[in-house]
């Protein structure tokens, strides 16, 4: 999948990931947006590298990896922040 691709679906799943853990994240909404293109591509990434499932396109199995993604890397953001 091309990164446009993944930067809408990112775009979209870090919509979601706001909806289901509306803590916000340094930018609000815009911060969220961001962490989600993020998360999609790790997300991606990651369900690929130790799953073995691909991202094959604009579906509900990439949308689900895309949102969990971007959940993680907010979770992640927010650990950072607090240690730091």
């Amino acid at each position: 999948m091309d990164v446009l691709a993944w930067i809408i679906f990112g775009l979209i799943a870090g919509y979601i990931a706001h909806l289901v853990d509306p803590r916000t994240v340094k930018g609000e909404l815009l911060g969220t947006l961001v962490l989600g293109v993020l998360g999609a591509l790790v997300g991606g990434y990651l369900s690929n590298l130790f799953f073995g499932i691909p991202v094959t396109g604009f579906n509900i199995t990439s949308l689900i990896i895309a949102v969990l993604g971007a959940i993680l890397l907010a979770f992640l953001y927010r650990m950072f922040l607090r240690r730091a």
